[in-house]
């Protein structure tokens, strides 16, 4: 199996049996879906069990799958589809955490210089507060492009919303981040600082 072979050739094979086609579409795909829903959510448990569940409609759905998209617009539709089920459901059991969510796991290793890295853990929570407070469509759109690396017409179709309309979410997005992280202190240098090698 090439390395580079498409994610709809993938699908394919899998349908027809392949279970290492299916490997390889997970590997490429696991970890993007995750932070999306991971920073969808706000919840990094609820994002696990639905990147799972994601993946698991992936294989339910293989016997009848056909190339009328991309795989990985289908499968970030598949993911946000049940982060929206999910915040319905949530809606009428909701509770408030007696702790925050945790943060990203670190790995030793080739990470960030430690002056960096102290930045960006001082700019973080500043950045995940000033996500929070954008409207639930700004939010979405604003993580598929720039944590899921969607193109815009993608996000138009994984959203349903013509494409001008993402545009001006994505817009309005960055907008209300640079406001929204100015009121919190942060400024241009502050971000420079925490992206320096």
């Amino acid at each position: 199996m090439a390395a580079d072979e498409s994610d709809e050739r993938l699908m394919l094979r899998f349908r027809g049996g392949d279970a290492r086609a299916f490997e390889v579409l997970v590997g490429r795909h696991r970890t993007p879906v995750f932070s999306f829903l991971a920073r969808l959510t706000g919840d990094r448990g609820r994002a696990e069990d639905l990147c799972q569940e994601a993946f698991l409609r992936v294989v339910k759905a293989a016997p009848a799958w056909e190339e009328r998209a991309t795989f990985r617009t289908w499968l970030f539709t598949v993911a946000r589809n049940l982060a929206t089920d999910d915040a319905r459901r949530q809606t009428f059991r909701r509770t408030e955490p007696l702790d925050a969510p945790g943060g990203a796991a670190s790995t030793p290793g080739d990470g960030p210089a430690p002056d960096r890295a102290a930045a960006a853990a001082l700019l973080r929570p500043k950045l995940e507060a000033a996500l929070a407070a954008l409207p639930d469509e700004q939010r979405e759109v604003f993580l598929l492009r720039e944590h899921a690396g969607l193109r815009f017409a993608e996000i138009a179709e994984v959203t349903h919303t013509p494409e001008n309309t993402v545009k001006s979410r994505m817009r309005y997005a960055l907008e209300g981040l640079r406001a929204k992280l100015a009121e919190l202190g942060v400024t241009a240098e502050d971000g420079a600082r925490s992206a320096l090698p």
